[in-house]
């Protein structure tokens, strides 16, 4: 008996072991991360503006350190910074909190524009965001997120600080993961950029003749 189709055959089967092996061996593409966002900008009844009313300008949010990314933070002990290994924020959460802030200060009625950076356009008072941290602790039950940041309002023409203060905003979290954190960090944005309109709107000032 020839024995050439016999060893043409255990070659083939054990190429298609190795094969086999081989592909299973090969490292799984990582799974595509479930993507949040802070939400869109929610329409309210808008105040006219007065006459003379300024224009204010919102410059790019300045995160924390830890919070300068895609990542959704969360924390299980003090003083440790965790991420969620397969969900991201759409974009960091510094420029997705922006455009809330900017349209609840339009909606004031205190300024005649509200503008966001980078811009060639002329305002009359830069609000400054500093600091920002957006975090879900799990210390607690059920789960908080907490947003914070430091907010300065500046004077364009004179360069001098209007007013500064501190601002925080929590709101407890439906599920234990990070699809209730996002949700809970939705609510706390937009309870957040209502408050950053108040204090702007407060220090509002008609704009100068001639600008």
């Amino acid at each position: 008996m020839n024995a050439n189709p016999l060893r043409a055959l255990a070659w083939a089967l054990l190429a298609m072991t190795l094969a086999a092996c081989s592909g299973s061996l090969l490292p799984k593409p990582d799974a595509t991360p479930a993507l949040y966002t802070l939400g869109a900008p929610v329409a309210a009844p808008q105040r006219p503006a007065p006459a003379g009313a300024p224009t204010l300008l919102i410059a790019p949010p300045r995160p924390a350190p830890g919070h300068d990314s895609r990542l959704i933070a969360y924390q299980r002990q003090p003083q440790r910074l965790d991420y969620f290994a397969h969900s991201e924020w759409v974009d960091t959460p510094a420029a997705l909190l922006a455009p809330l802030v900017a349209r609840a200060a339009q909606d004031t009625g205190a300024f005649g524009a509200v503008l966001l950076a980078p811009t060639t356009a002329a305002a009359d008072a830069r609000l400054e965001l500093e600091q920002l941290r957006v975090l879900q602790d799990f210390s607690t039950s059920p789960s908080q997120v907490h947003l914070s940041v430091q907010a300065v309002l500046v004077d364009v023409l004179t360069r001098r600080v209007r007013a500064s203060q501190s601002f925080e905003a929590h709101a407890p979290s439906p599920s234990e993961d990070a699809a209730g954190g996002a949700a809970a960090a939705q609510q706390a944005a937009r309870e957040l950029a209502r408050a950053l309109a108040a204090f702007c709107a407060a220090q509002a000032l008609p704009a100068p003749k001639g600008r």
